[in-house]
Protein backbone atom coordinates (compact mmCIF):
# COMPACT_ATOMS: atom_id res chain seq x y z
CA UNK A 1 0.00 0.00 0.00
CA UNK A 2 1.36 3.79 -0.78
CA UNK A 3 1.22 5.99 1.05
CA UNK A 4 2.30 9.85 1.88
CA UNK A 5 6.35 9.99 1.90
CA UNK A 6 7.84 10.83 4.95
CA UNK A 7 9.88 14.35 5.13
CA UNK A 8 13.11 12.56 5.13
CA UNK A 9 12.39 11.04 2.13
CA UNK A 10 11.63 14.00 0.30
CA UNK A 11 14.21 16.63 -1.79
CA UNK A 12 14.81 19.80 -0.01
CA UNK A 13 12.61 22.02 -2.62
CA UNK A 14 9.47 19.62 -0.87
CA UNK A 15 10.52 20.37 2.51
CA UNK A 16 7.77 21.55 4.81
CA UNK A 17 8.58 24.81 6.42
CA UNK A 18 8.96 22.89 10.02
CA UNK A 19 11.67 20.66 8.52
CA UNK A 20 13.90 23.42 6.80
CA UNK A 21 13.65 25.76 9.77
CA UNK A 22 14.81 23.16 11.57
CA UNK A 23 18.38 22.34 9.55
CA UNK A 24 18.81 25.80 9.38
CA UNK A 25 18.37 26.22 13.42
CA UNK A 26 20.34 23.74 14.32
CA UNK A 27 23.84 25.92 14.86
CA UNK A 28 22.95 29.49 14.01
CA UNK A 29 25.16 32.86 14.69
CA UNK A 30 23.37 34.94 17.46
CA UNK A 31 24.94 37.90 19.39
CA UNK A 32 27.63 39.71 17.88
CA UNK A 33 30.27 39.83 20.36
CA UNK A 34 32.31 42.98 18.94
CA UNK A 35 33.92 44.47 21.78
CA UNK A 36 34.16 48.65 21.97
CA UNK A 37 37.78 48.52 22.90
CA UNK A 38 40.86 46.41 22.56
CA UNK A 39 43.60 45.52 25.00
CA UNK A 40 46.38 48.07 25.46
CA UNK A 41 44.07 50.69 23.59
CA UNK A 42 44.77 48.66 20.10
CA UNK A 43 42.96 49.57 17.37
CA UNK A 44 42.15 45.82 16.02
CA UNK A 45 43.31 42.67 16.85
CA UNK A 46 44.93 40.49 15.20
CA UNK A 47 44.31 36.45 15.29
CA UNK A 48 46.87 34.01 13.25
CA UNK A 49 46.28 30.29 13.66
CA UNK A 50 48.33 27.63 11.94
CA UNK A 51 46.49 24.13 11.11
CA UNK A 52 49.10 21.26 11.73
CA UNK A 53 47.60 18.69 9.76
CA UNK A 54 51.30 17.71 8.78
CA UNK A 55 50.69 13.62 7.65
CA UNK A 56 46.75 13.12 8.63
CA UNK A 57 45.79 14.73 5.40
CA UNK A 58 46.58 11.87 3.88
CA UNK A 59 46.65 9.16 6.83
CA UNK A 60 42.59 10.22 7.33
CA UNK A 61 42.39 8.58 3.70
CA UNK A 62 43.72 5.63 4.37
CA UNK A 63 47.43 6.97 3.63
CA UNK A 64 47.50 5.75 0.19
CA UNK A 65 50.02 8.41 -0.72
CA UNK A 66 54.06 8.24 0.32
CA UNK A 67 54.25 11.37 -1.20
CA UNK A 68 51.43 13.54 0.55
CA UNK A 69 52.51 12.47 3.38
CA UNK A 70 56.36 13.40 2.72
CA UNK A 71 54.98 16.95 1.57
CA UNK A 72 53.22 17.03 5.36
CA UNK A 73 55.80 15.69 7.27
CA UNK A 74 57.66 18.85 5.31
CA UNK A 75 55.44 21.35 7.38
CA UNK A 76 56.69 19.60 10.68
CA UNK A 77 60.22 19.61 9.35
CA UNK A 78 60.45 22.95 7.64
CA UNK A 79 57.07 25.07 7.81
CA UNK A 80 56.72 25.16 11.75
CA UNK A 81 60.45 25.77 12.21
CA UNK A 82 60.25 29.29 10.05
CA UNK A 83 56.58 29.99 11.50
CA UNK A 84 58.04 29.84 14.59
CA UNK A 85 61.08 32.08 14.33
CA UNK A 86 58.98 34.46 12.57
CA UNK A 87 56.39 34.48 15.82
CA UNK A 88 59.47 35.32 17.61
CA UNK A 89 61.03 37.91 15.62
CA UNK A 90 58.31 39.70 15.45
CA UNK A 91 57.14 38.75 19.28
CA UNK A 92 53.56 37.52 18.45
CA UNK A 93 51.41 34.87 19.84
CA UNK A 94 49.58 32.71 17.58
CA UNK A 95 47.40 29.40 17.95
CA UNK A 96 48.10 26.16 16.45
CA UNK A 97 45.08 23.87 15.87
CA UNK A 98 46.57 20.27 16.05
CA UNK A 99 45.42 17.19 14.49
CA UNK A 100 46.31 14.53 17.81
CA UNK A 101 47.52 12.23 15.43
CA UNK A 102 50.06 14.79 14.13
CA UNK A 103 50.80 16.15 17.70
CA UNK A 104 51.85 12.37 18.57
CA UNK A 105 53.89 11.74 15.29
CA UNK A 106 55.51 15.66 16.42
CA UNK A 107 55.30 15.70 20.12
CA UNK A 108 58.20 18.56 20.80
CA UNK A 109 56.98 20.80 18.25
CA UNK A 110 53.61 20.91 20.12
CA UNK A 111 56.21 21.69 23.26
CA UNK A 112 58.02 24.09 22.03
CA UNK A 113 55.41 25.96 20.75
CA UNK A 114 53.47 26.49 24.12
CA UNK A 115 56.83 26.96 25.50
CA UNK A 116 57.04 30.17 23.30
CA UNK A 117 53.79 31.30 24.07
CA UNK A 118 51.69 29.96 21.25
CA UNK A 119 48.40 28.11 21.78
CA UNK A 120 47.31 24.44 20.89
CA UNK A 121 43.47 23.21 19.70
CA UNK A 122 42.05 20.83 18.81
CA UNK A 123 41.89 19.82 15.45
CA UNK A 124 40.35 16.20 15.36
CA UNK A 125 42.04 12.72 16.12
CA UNK A 126 43.11 11.90 12.46
CA UNK A 127 41.77 15.10 10.52
CA UNK A 128 38.50 13.00 9.93
CA UNK A 129 35.09 14.40 8.58
CA UNK A 130 33.07 15.14 11.65
CA UNK A 131 29.86 14.83 8.90
CA UNK A 132 30.63 11.48 8.16
CA UNK A 133 30.85 10.43 11.95
CA UNK A 134 27.68 8.78 14.09
CA UNK A 135 27.77 11.02 17.25
CA UNK A 136 29.20 8.31 19.75
CA UNK A 137 32.83 8.07 17.27
CA UNK A 138 32.49 11.99 16.86
CA UNK A 139 32.48 12.45 20.95
CA UNK A 140 34.95 9.58 21.54
CA UNK A 141 37.50 11.10 18.92
CA UNK A 142 37.22 15.04 20.45
CA UNK A 143 37.95 13.52 23.44
CA UNK A 144 40.84 11.90 22.87
CA UNK A 145 41.91 14.06 21.02
CA UNK A 146 41.35 16.86 23.99
CA UNK A 147 43.21 14.35 26.53
CA UNK A 148 45.84 13.66 24.09
CA UNK A 149 46.82 17.16 23.37
CA UNK A 150 46.96 18.14 27.49
CA UNK A 151 49.29 14.88 27.70
CA UNK A 152 51.65 16.08 25.49
CA UNK A 153 51.32 20.00 26.88
CA UNK A 154 50.50 20.14 30.27
CA UNK A 155 47.80 22.31 29.03
CA UNK A 156 44.27 21.14 28.71
CA UNK A 157 42.72 23.01 25.14
CA UNK A 158 39.57 25.60 25.52
CA UNK A 159 39.26 25.80 21.54
CA UNK A 160 38.33 23.86 18.40
CA UNK A 161 38.68 23.58 14.92
CA UNK A 162 37.11 21.46 12.91
CA UNK A 163 39.19 19.22 10.50
CA UNK A 164 38.61 20.84 7.30
CA UNK A 165 35.65 23.24 9.43
CA UNK A 166 33.28 20.38 8.55
CA UNK A 167 30.71 20.92 11.54
CA UNK A 168 28.02 18.00 11.86
CA UNK A 169 24.54 18.40 13.65
CA UNK A 170 26.56 16.99 16.81
CA UNK A 171 29.64 19.04 17.14
CA UNK A 172 28.16 21.92 19.01
CA UNK A 173 26.71 19.47 21.33
CA UNK A 174 29.58 17.82 22.16
CA UNK A 175 31.73 21.31 22.76
CA UNK A 176 29.29 22.01 24.81
CA UNK A 177 29.41 18.40 26.69
CA UNK A 178 33.34 19.43 26.68
CA UNK A 179 32.80 22.73 28.48
CA UNK A 180 35.44 24.60 25.75
CA UNK A 181 34.86 28.08 25.27
CA UNK A 182 35.11 28.45 22.05
CA UNK A 183 35.19 27.28 18.54
CA UNK A 184 36.96 28.54 14.91
CA UNK A 185 35.31 26.52 12.09
CA UNK A 186 32.24 28.78 11.23
CA UNK A 187 31.86 31.92 8.85
CA UNK A 188 28.47 33.70 9.50
CA UNK A 189 30.48 37.47 10.15
CA UNK A 190 34.05 38.81 10.48
CA UNK A 191 33.92 39.39 14.32
CA UNK A 192 33.27 37.24 17.10
CA UNK A 193 29.56 35.70 17.75
CA UNK A 194 27.40 33.56 20.00
CA UNK A 195 26.57 30.03 18.46
CA UNK A 196 22.77 29.14 19.37
CA UNK A 197 21.68 25.54 19.03
CA UNK A 198 17.99 24.82 18.55
CA UNK A 199 17.10 28.68 18.84
CA UNK A 200 18.48 29.05 21.87
CA UNK A 201 22.06 30.67 22.89
CA UNK A 202 24.75 28.45 23.90
CA UNK A 203 27.42 30.61 25.63
CA UNK A 204 30.15 29.28 23.24
CA UNK A 205 32.17 31.98 21.12
CA UNK A 206 32.69 31.36 17.43
CA UNK A 207 35.86 32.93 16.37
CA UNK A 208 35.00 32.93 12.82
CA UNK A 209 37.31 31.81 9.70
CA UNK A 210 36.94 32.16 6.36
CA UNK A 211 38.01 30.44 3.21
CA UNK A 212 39.49 34.28 1.88
CA UNK A 213 41.70 34.66 4.78
CA UNK A 214 42.79 30.84 4.28
CA UNK A 215 46.34 29.77 2.79
CA UNK A 216 45.51 26.86 0.89
CA UNK A 217 42.53 27.66 -1.39
CA UNK A 218 45.31 30.02 -3.35
CA UNK A 219 48.05 27.28 -3.51
CA UNK A 220 46.03 24.27 -3.38
CA UNK A 221 48.09 21.73 -5.58
CA UNK A 222 46.94 17.51 -6.40
CA UNK A 223 48.64 16.46 -9.41
CA UNK A 224 45.82 14.20 -10.13
CA UNK A 225 43.24 16.45 -11.14
CA UNK A 226 43.32 19.66 -12.56
CA UNK A 227 43.95 21.23 -9.28
CA UNK A 228 46.86 23.69 -9.28
CA UNK A 229 48.15 26.83 -7.16
CA UNK A 230 46.45 29.95 -9.69
CA UNK A 231 47.68 32.88 -7.17
CA UNK A 232 50.43 34.25 -6.86
CA UNK A 233 52.41 34.99 -3.57
CA UNK A 234 51.85 38.54 -4.04
CA UNK A 235 48.30 38.55 -4.74
CA UNK A 236 47.82 36.59 -1.80
CA UNK A 237 49.06 38.93 0.54
CA UNK A 238 47.28 42.05 -1.25
CA UNK A 239 44.07 39.84 -0.10
CA UNK A 240 45.24 39.30 3.15
CA UNK A 241 46.38 42.79 3.33
CA UNK A 242 43.04 44.37 2.67
CA UNK A 243 41.76 42.19 4.46
CA UNK A 244 43.45 43.40 7.38
CA UNK A 245 43.21 46.61 6.52
CA UNK A 246 39.42 46.52 6.40
CA UNK A 247 39.22 45.32 10.59
CA UNK A 248 41.81 48.31 11.21
CA UNK A 249 39.50 50.31 9.74
CA UNK A 250 36.10 49.16 11.49
CA UNK A 251 38.20 48.49 14.79
CA UNK A 252 37.41 44.26 15.38
CA UNK A 253 39.21 41.46 14.37
CA UNK A 254 41.42 40.22 11.69
CA UNK A 255 41.79 36.21 11.56
CA UNK A 256 44.01 34.16 9.40
CA UNK A 257 44.04 30.51 8.50
CA UNK A 258 47.78 28.81 7.27
CA UNK A 259 49.52 25.71 6.77
CA UNK A 260 52.93 24.96 7.73
CA UNK A 261 53.11 22.61 4.63
CA UNK A 262 51.69 25.03 2.60
CA UNK A 263 52.80 28.82 4.06
CA UNK A 264 56.16 26.80 5.28
CA UNK A 265 57.56 27.02 1.84
CA UNK A 266 60.83 29.59 0.83
CA UNK A 267 58.35 31.72 -1.55
CA UNK A 268 55.49 32.20 0.49
CA UNK A 269 56.88 32.13 4.38
CA UNK A 270 57.77 36.31 3.81
CA UNK A 271 53.82 36.53 3.67
CA UNK A 272 53.17 36.16 7.19
CA UNK A 273 56.53 37.87 8.18
CA UNK A 274 54.70 40.45 6.17
CA UNK A 275 51.50 40.48 7.71
CA UNK A 276 53.08 40.75 11.01
CA UNK A 277 55.18 43.57 10.45
CA UNK A 278 52.17 45.20 9.35
CA UNK A 279 50.10 44.40 11.86
CA UNK A 280 52.86 45.68 14.34
CA UNK A 281 53.09 48.77 12.28
CA UNK A 282 49.43 49.68 12.78
CA UNK A 283 49.54 48.86 16.61
CA UNK A 284 47.41 45.96 16.71
CA UNK A 285 46.82 43.64 19.36
CA UNK A 286 48.15 40.19 18.35
CA UNK A 287 46.29 37.47 20.82
CA UNK A 288 45.60 33.64 20.37
CA UNK A 289 42.18 32.88 19.67
CA UNK A 290 41.76 32.04 23.37
CA UNK A 291 43.45 34.97 24.24
CA UNK A 292 40.67 37.06 21.80
CA UNK A 293 37.65 34.76 23.15
CA UNK A 294 39.02 35.56 26.58
CA UNK A 295 38.48 39.58 25.94
CA UNK A 296 35.29 38.97 23.88
CA UNK A 297 33.47 37.27 26.81
CA UNK A 298 34.97 39.72 29.25
CA UNK A 299 33.75 42.60 27.61
CA UNK A 300 30.19 41.18 26.02
CA UNK A 301 29.81 38.70 29.08
CA UNK A 302 27.73 35.61 27.84
CA UNK A 303 26.21 33.01 29.56
CA UNK A 304 27.89 29.66 29.99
Amino acid sequence: MGGSPKDEDLPPWRWPEARWRKVVNRVRAGRRLAPDHWPRGAPFAVALSFDSDHETNDLRDGGGSISRQSWGQFGARKGVPRILEILGRHEVPASFYVPAVSALLHPEEQRRAVAEGHEIGIHGWIHELNSTLPYEAERDLMFRSADALEDLTGIRPVGIRTPSWDFSPNTLKIIREMGLAYDSSLMADDDCYELEMDGEPTGVVELPVEWIRDDAVYFGMNRFSGLRPYTSPEAVLDIFRRELAGAAAEGGLFQLTMHPHVIGARSRIWILDEIARLGRSMNAWFATHAEVVAHVKAACPVEP
